[in-house]
């Protein structure tokens, strides 16, 4: 994989998980707000999934790719939490259910998955040639 696809793909992962985070945040206030306006069916549990998906799969695809490249756990040691609180906000009915609590989980997930790529995303424009390289 190029330099360039890597940092594409890590920008493309922070951005989507941070606007995540941001949109889980905002939800509270969105869920009064969305029906007047028709839109939803754009923020409901299906949209919701299809995120978590795609997050998990670019943020494992993207951050083990890395990892391959510069050894450093950093970025996995985000990726893993924020996944997990991820898919129990998605999974785990109670908390689904219960708007607040719902809403920090996946906040807090999707800002540990942004910062994952944005770490990878440093360690492998830091990461030097050299005698101590893997590959």
């Amino acid at each position: 994989m190029t330099a360039f696809l890597r940092g594409l793909l890590d920008r493309i992962g922070a951005f989507g998980s941070l606007a995540c985070a941001v949109h889980c945040a905002a939800l509270p206030l969105l869920i009064a707000v969305l029906p007047s306006l028709g839109l939803a069916a754009w923020f409901g549990d299906s949209f919701e999934f299809a995120f978590v998906i795609f997050a998990t799969a670019l943020g494992c695809f993207s951050v083990i790719s890395g990892y391959r490249r510069h050894h450093a756990l950093r970025a996995l040691s985000l990726l893993v939490p924020g996944l997990g609180l991820l898919w129990i906000g998605v999974l785990y009915a109670p908390l689904h259910h219960s708007l607040v609590p719902h809403a920090i989980a996946m906040t807090i997930g999707g800002a540990l998955v942004g910062l994952a790529h944005l770490t990878n995303l440093r360690l492998n424009h830091g990461h030097i040639h050299d005698a101590h390289c893997a590959h």
